[in-house]
């Protein structure tokens, strides 16, 4: 062993001050989007306790930086790493999962990335690390959206605030939240079954690793590139919808059908709140769930406007760049 050699940190060590680092950066951003793409805000009146009706009194934000100073003003620092717990027990589970159990030869990057098995094999691993993730995604979008303070180690308190008591007894129950298996499934399938062939298709050049510009045709990449941007107008939609049902419970009862949602006791009440006066993002009624894709879809449009459907798209746009070309 060379001097060189000795002096170099150990590959696990430099492979957690990354992981470290890429938290620090992106659970805030990551929460920021969450957030925003959760917030109810309705266009119309709202009906009060007595039948009448009245104007929406939640929080009004417009953008993915008025969400940013909102978090910041209302909850500070920890606001805007609520979630990091579970992001960092599901970043470290998945990656030994891609470093145990799949044939990687070194890192990927971008969130479908997978070995180069062709489209069916890629498609099977897209589901199986949706499965894997799925119920800790969850987890995560609720414990950013939540108004309560959750403690970073006490996991039985924060999983009391976050699952309903028919969630805690049946987990299984997660994969059945209505219409969220399905919007991430299609997801995966427009990157995986048309996005990937056609960056291939179109750019074959951008597969082979020290590939130079000048072996990229500038006509296919703007074909590319307007086919892409068309995609995001599914993919945004998708993502906010994704979103909504995500931090939408379960609960299965006598009194309440499967996708009903419990109302009265299924938090700790001695669960303290983050904001000081007011809730960051407004949420909507437990009562009336969405019961599916199509049915949430239709009604973000109907309450709040189809713009909705659109909030921090260029996010999508980016990441997706960032996939492709990266």
């Amino acid at each position: 062993m060379s001097d060189s050699d000795s002096s170099r940190p150990p590959d696990a060590l430099i492979l957690l001050l990354a992981s470290a680092i890429t938290l620090a950066v992106f659970v805030p951003l990551t929460g920021i989007l969450v957030r925003f793409r959760a917030n109810y805000n309705p266009k119309g009146l709202q009906l009060d306790s007595e039948g009448g009706t009245a104007p929406h009194t939640g929080p009004v934000v417009h953008s993915y930086f008025g969400m940013m100073s909102r978090v910041y003003k209302l909850e500070g620092w920890a606001g805007l790493y609520k979630g990091l717990m579970p992001t960092a027990l599901s970043t470290f589970a998945v990656s030994l999962v891609i470093m145990f159990a799949m044939d990687t030869q070194g890192p990927r990057h971008g969130k479908y990335r997978a070995p180069e098995t062709g489209v069916l094999g890629t498609l099977f691993y897209s589901f199986i690390m949706l499965i894997i993730s799925l119920p800790t995604s969850i987890i995560t979008y609720r414990s950013i959206t939540t108004p309560h303070k959750l403690s970073y180690l006490n996991v039985t308190a924060a999983l009391r605030a976050l699952l309903t008591p028919t969630e805690r007894r049946r987990p299984w129950i997660l994969y059945l939240t209505p219409g969220l298996m399905a919007a991430e499934a299609l997801h995966v399938c427009i990157i995986v079954l048309f996005l990937g062939p056609l960056r291939r298709l179109l750019l074959p050049g951008l597969s082979e690793r020290g590939a130079a510009p000048g072996d990229i045709s500038m006509i296919k990449l703007m074909i590319y590139l307007i086919i892409f941007c068309a995609t995001v107008m599914v993919l945004a939609p998708l993502e906010v919808i994704a979103t909504r049902l995500a931090i939408q419970r379960n609960h299965a009862s006598a009194e309440y059908n499967s996708v009903s949602q419990e109302i009265d006791g299924d938090a700790d009440n001695t669960v303290e709140y983050s904001g000081a006066e007011e809730d960051v993002i407004g949420l909507r009624n437990e009562g009336d769930p969405y019961l599916g894709l199509l049915d949430c879809a239709k009604r973000i449009i109907d309450e709040e406007g189809w713009m909705t459907l659109y909030r921090a798209w260029w996010i999508t746009m980016l990441g997706g760049l960032g996939s492709s070309f990266v």
